[in-house]
């Protein structure tokens, strides 16, 4: 499925809606769906948590290693961004092949024990070493936690399901800003507590995951392969071969979600990963007060990915993208000119507003535009490629600070309001480019297509027989005992 260029950002109406209202869906999920969903929901807010851990400390981390410039503890993030998409290759591969639960479960329990760590260390090319195998772990959570979200959702609620599911990441953010202001400068561990406690939270999210059964996808494509008689060396090889097709297939598509993805990744990781550095050292904020403003964005980010997320199941996932972006450009200038605390925290809170109500739509328009077989894999790998792309945007504002410079307080400090305004305006301007040209697959049933292990999951029509495929997972959930 390549890009249909300028094609009408509007679905046509009898794809926009399945005729259903929404409240009525709603009211008919089941535990399981509920359960399926709100773990994934946690899985990525851990995946929050552990990862904005390093961005809320970089003062504090700093003077820990010697003090160190910016730029040095940044660093630590360009890396475990770089080392994402090998998690995301490595854990989306092993979701598709063998399954949403096992391989979430670890995969929360691996990031646990490298935050753990990540809280123990004293010296800085440890704390790099750390992180970076924390990059390879947290890459495969994206594509796991919004497979295992979504895939088991009836179409009606999964752009509102979306939008909730992405702004876990922000009320990740909130909740590692909240422990950063009330935990860490009471905690004699200092900075520390906030690693060690953001790893007691993962472990927790793995806990719920196990306690969970499995996809109601793949207990029905297990069901059918066993009664094909398929081996387990069979089902790989399989495997492999439905993915080759599938790379030569969609080549061109995969480059597009990479392309996407990186515009995103800079949108995101530009606007929040320097910005509590940015209020103390360019506006002469105290730590305090930045983290506060730091969560009043986090509030906005959450307001705006819902609402983007159920916008885009009536107007359309990339004219929803877009008119958010939109957004962005029009609030930059409130975001980075004030000085004072009410108005910074009012263009903080603007400016996510609108950069996760674009992501809001994210986990579905890739879940909708990805090969069908392949949505752990696919929107994960698309998803880390990007992340890999813009990991070194906290450099880039760091470089940027370091040569664009202002006057403070009769100090020469970072002009980071300037760096990251030009960043992010240009960044916008490519999104809204990038969203137009792309191709959208708005309402799609990817749920009742083919498993990655079965033959023939690559083509576009490989869909399973809906009668004999509900029969299967009726009787599977009977036979699986209910922690399963």
């Amino acid at each position: 499925m390549a890009p249909r260029f300028l094609t009408n950002l509007v679905p046509r109406r009898e794809k926009r809606q399945e005729g259903r209202p929404l409240l009525t869906v709603l009211a008919t999920l089941t535990w399981v769906q509920w359960g399926h969903f709100w773990s994934g929901w946690l899985a990525w807010t851990c995946d929050a948590i552990d990862f904005f851990s390093v961005s809320l400390s970089v003062n504090n981390l700093a003077k820990q290693f010697g003090n160190r410039s910016t730029h040095d503890i940044t660093t630590a993030i360009t890396l475990t961004l770089l080392l994402r998409s090998a998690g995301a290759v490595i854990f989306g591969v092993i979701s598709d092949r063998y399954g949403r639960k096992w391989p979430l479960v670890f995969n929360l329990v691996l990031i646990a024990v490298l935050e753990l760590g990540s809280g123990f260390v004293n010296d800085y090319n440890t704390f790099l070493g750390v992180r970076s195998l924390f990059g390879i772990a947290m890459g495969g959570i994206w594509g796991l936690a919004a497979s295992t979200a979504l895939e088991n959702l009836p179409v009606e609620v999964r752009g509102l399901a979306s939008g909730i599911l992405q702004q876990g990441y922000a009320v990740g953010y909130l909740f590692a800003a909240v422990i950063n202001l009330y935990l860490v400068p009471s905690a004699p561990a200092g900075w520390r507590a906030l690693f060690w406690t953001a790893s007691g939270i993962s472990l927790f999210a793995a806990g719920v995951r196990a306690v969970l059964p499995e996809s109601a996808v793949f207990l029905r494509a297990k069901k059918a392969e066993r009664e094909a008689g398929n081996s387990t060396k069979n089902k790989t090889k399989i495997f492999l071969h439905e993915t080759k097709e599938m790379l030569k297939t969609h080549w061109l598509l995969c480059i597009y979600a990479v392309l996407l993805m990186t515009g995103f990744n800079f949108l995101s990781h530009g606007s929040q990963d320097l910005y509590p550095t940015y209020l103390q050292n360019s506006k002469g904020f105290t730590p305090h007060n930045a983290t506060v403003a730091t969560i009043i964005g986090n509030c906005g980010a959450i307001a705006g990915g819902t609402l983007a997320g159920w916008l885009s199941q009536y107007i359309g996932r990339r004219l929803t993208i877009i008119i958010f972006v939109l957004l962005i450009g029009a609030f930059i200038p409130l975001w980075i000119l004030p000085s004072s605390f009410g108005a910074l925290s009012a263009g903080a809170f603007c400016i996510q507003f609108g950069v996760q109500g674009a992501w809001g739509v994210i986990p579905i328009q890739l879940a909708e535009m990805s090969p069908p077989a392949f949505r752990a894999t696919f929107p994960g790998v698309a998803y880390q490629l990007g992340n890999m792309v813009s990991s070194a945007s906290a450099q880039i504002e760091a470089t940027g600070g370091e040569n664009i410079t202002t006057i403070l307080n009769g100090k020469v400090v970072p002009d980071y309001a300037t760096v990251q305004g030009i960043l992010i305006g240009v960044v916008a301007a490519f999104v809204v480019f990038i969203t137009i040209i792309g191709p959208e697959n708005h309402s799609s049933h990817f749920e009742k297509h083919k498993t990655a292990f079965e033959e023939g999951a690559a083509r576009e029509d490989a869909i399973v027989d809906e009668s004999s495929s509900e029969g299967s997972i009726r009787e599977e959930k009977e036979k699986q005992p209910e922690n399963a």
